[in-house]
């Protein structure tokens, strides 16, 4: 018994001695870095995706923004926006040249470039590719000895020789030149019934042929299907190489041809988007082996392009890496820009080769709190390289504490911020007999002063001020700036209706204006003056009201109510909103616009009356329709970028700032969120091949993640006074019963 206490007490101060040695290696080795300890000295872009992987990477399906980060990065359509000049400038990526188009008249003869559009019966676009661009290491492209398909066509692979790769990094690569009849395989694919094709119907209207191409491939689907399993995730290859189209053609190895029904100037702006990037033969038919889809092995995972980057690692809703496409040519980073660039430090790496970055990884956060926080640790470089809002919160959240402001300015976060395009306003439906367009004269006179003393009482100035989250800049009309034909800023563009010029400044007209224009309307005192009844007004919106949206439908309230009118806030969900608008069983209503391309009719269209909504399904959800206006936009549409188009531009706007079927409420800002190390960041809603410019300063993100995430000591330092107290008290018990023992005394 005597012994069993000896050892127990032994035993004892060994646990403790280990819990004292453990303690010890915490507090040498604490760390809450979240990544890889050698990744913050590796030439890599850390940043976050939300929720869930992108669902297509096949850039003929792919639309949506959070696809942009792999798809602009992989993939290079003929052109791309230079990444400092705005407005936004079209350069050539894979072309000489941006190339203007050569016009015939419907008996194919040539016409002057200055022909009236309504002469011109076809434009023809003959576009140099630049010879010797590589596609990216990929097995679609690897040939044997004698020059045959390693993994396709000659070679098809059986199930067993597919067994459990899951990855192109499984296989031998391969490469090759890319070539003007990928762009050609690229627009024939758009009538691929495989699968969703977002922008078919656009582009039908207007390439050559491919309306009817697409009957011809969907029933020719059919038959290459016939007898198979709808459902089978296998699908025999469709080969578009096999039928010709009329609109789309490679007369050189190096000339693209593509052939524009009538004059469309804005066609040029499409080759600027994914939907018009190569797509080799070769990963078609590589991708529709049996096995392939099962295996996750397609174009929507693993893309195949000639861009600066290329998809190394692609786990499912948890993590994306790009690395440097080894075939990749290089670019030079621009030499010009605006004024304020410079002094910005965005034109120091002029003339040095891009990429600069060897490596993107893309982690997934479910929320925007980890994000954040991981932001200001210094773990992620860009908290989300695509979306152009974190830099608006982070200004807020400045604004709102001076210790996070400190923080941030201590750090050097880089937080800058322009307007950019796209728009958020209060829109009024014209069908609506209160607010509408008025069935007489005298009608149309009295619901448009209506609007006008509407437009007046909602202080857009005010609810940027308000809402700070939602900064932007008060608008006088649907136009943004950065965009030709906007006035956006300037004196020559304010909103005559809602504003007025004093002293060389702007600001809006005083709520008398809007008074006198409601009493004219007749409604004196926001009531009727036959009735005497109050004028209670409908706002419909496409969302719950959540404590936030509530504030905000306060604030509405209250701008009507200086007119002595009354709100009612119709919030729904999206869907039930859809479907009023398509009826036309809205009043009010909340919407905004993010531009597909930096062209004013990519704006004013809004308002064209054959794109009405309730009508014809279209945009147009005011249902607004002028004749004078649709006639310009008509015309709008056949006019180069010049003084003609800023004239008639102008005309269009002055009409709909008078007519007023929005409150043109305000342009947004877009500022992005870039720490300090990380060099060349620049917002941008349009330009999508950000990564590219990129530049990381490796040393310095090393020392400042050191120097802003050194540990806690106190509470481990604490941890270890507790042990070697428990220890020494332990040591003496020990002790005590070792000279008990020695003097002989029994233990009982």
């Amino acid at each position: 018994m005597g012994a069993a206490g000896h050892g127990g007490a032994g035993r004892r101060v060994a646990r403790l001695a280990t819990l004292l040695a453990t303690g010890a290696l915490l507090l040498a080795g604490c760390n809450n870095n979240p990544l890889p300890g050698d990744m913050a000295a590796s030439n890599t872009l850390v940043s976050a995706f939300r929720e869930k992987s992108p669902r297509h990477l096949d850039p003929t399906a792919s639309y949506w923004n959070n696809e942009t980060p792999y798809t602009y990065q992989i993939y290079e359509p003929p052109y791309g926006y230079h990444y400092l000049k705005r407005p936004y400038e079209l350069v050539p990526k894979t072309t000489l040249e941006v190339v203007k188009p050569r016009y015939l008249d419907k008996n194919g003869k040539d016409l002057p470039d200055d022909a009236a559009g309504d002469q011109i019966a076809e434009s023809v676009y003959d576009i140099r590719i630049k010879p010797g661009i590589l596609y990216q290491p990929h097995p679609a492209f690897a040939k044997d000895a004698q020059g045959r398909y390693r993994y396709h066509t000659e070679h098809a692979m059986t199930a067993a020789e597919l067994g459990s790769r899951r990855s192109p990094w499984d296989f031998e690569p391969g490469t090759r030149e890319m070539v003007a009849e990928d762009y050609v395989y690229s627009l024939k694919r758009q009538a691929t019934p495989r699968i969703i094709t977002p922008i078919y119907g656009i582009f039908s209207e207007y390439v050559l042929g491919l309306k009817d191409y697409g009957k011809l491939v969907k029933a020719e689907d059919a038959k290459l299907r016939k007898g198979l399993d709808p459902a089978s995730l296998d699908k025999p290859f469709l080969d578009f190489r096999r039928w010709p189209l009329a609109g789309a053609t490679a007369p050189e190895k190096h000339l693209l041809r593509i052939r524009i029904a009538g004059k469309y100037p804005q066609w040029k702006y499409w080759m600027a988007m994914t939907f018009m990037a190569p797509v080799p033969w070769e990963a078609d038919a590589f991708y529709a082996q049996p096995g392939m889809a099962a295996n996750g092995l397609s174009l929507d995972v693993w893309p195949v392009g000639t861009g600066p980057y290329m998809m190394k690692e692609y786990v499912q809703d948890r993590r994306h890496v790009l690395v440097r496409n080894p075939n990749y040519r290089g670019e030079p980073y621009p030499c010009e820009g605006m004024p304020e660039d410079k002094a910005a430090g965005l034109l120091a790496d002029c003339g040095k080769t891009m990429p600069f970055i060897d490596q993107m990884v893309f982690l997934i956060e479910k929320e925007k709190v980890p994000i954040n926080a991981k932001f200001r640790q210094g773990f992620y470089d860009v908290p989300e390289i695509e979306r152009t809002e974190y830099g608006v919160e982070y200004r807020v959240d400045m604004n709102d504490s001076d210790s996070v402001r400190r923080d941030y300015e201590d750090k050097g976060i880089q937080l800058p911020k322009v307007v950019d395009l796209s728009s958020w306003f209060v829109g009024f439906n014209m069908l609506d007999p209160v607010l509408g367009t008025g069935d007489t004269p005298a009608r149309q006179l009295k619901n448009r002063k209506l609007r006008q003393a509407l437009s007046i009482a909602i202080d857009w100035e005010e609810f940027v001020r308000v809402y700070p989250e939602e900064g932007g800049e008060a608008a006088m009309g649907p136009l943004p700036a950065g965009l030709f034909g906007s006035r956006h800023g300037k004196l020559d563009g304010v909103n005559p209706v809602t504003h007025r010029v004093v002293d060389g400044q702007i600001v809006r007209r005083p709520i008398e204006d809007g008074r006198k224009l409601i009493a004219e309307a007749g409604y004196p005192e926001g009531r009727d003056e036959k009735t005497g009844q109050p004028l209670v007004l409908n706002y419909d919106f496409y969302g719950q009201p959540t404590p936030k949206r509530k504030s905000q439908f306060d604030w509405m309230i209250r701008q009507y109510a200086k007119l002595g009118v009354q709100l009612e806030i119709r919030a729904t969900d999206n869907n039930q909103f859809q479907d009023k608008v398509r009826k036309g069983k809205h009043q009010i209503y909340w919407s905004g616009w993010l531009a597909d391309y930096p062209d004013a009719e990519n704006f004013l269209f809004l308002l064209y009356g054959p794109n009405g909504k309730t009508r014809s399904d279209g945009e147009n959800t005011s249902n607004y329709e002028n004749p004078e206006y649709d006639k310009l936009y008509n015309q709008l549409k056949l006019l180069d970028d010049g003084p003609a188009k800023q004239k008639l531009i102008d005309e269009m706007v002055r009409i709909v700032q008078e007519d007023a079927p929005w409150t043109y409420g305000y342009f947004p800002f877009a500022s992005g969120a870039y720490q300090p190390w990380v060099h060349n960041g620049k917002p941008a809603i349009l330009i999508r091949d950000m990564g590219r410019y990129f530049r990381i300063d490796t040393a310095a993100r090393v020392a400042k993640q050191h120097e802003w995430n050194k540990p806690v000591w106190w509470p481990l330092g604490l941890l270890a006074a507790v042990l070697v107290a428990a220890l020494a008290i332990a040591l003496r018990s020990f002790r005590r019963r070792e000279r008990t023992n020695a003097r002989g005394e029994v233990l009982v």
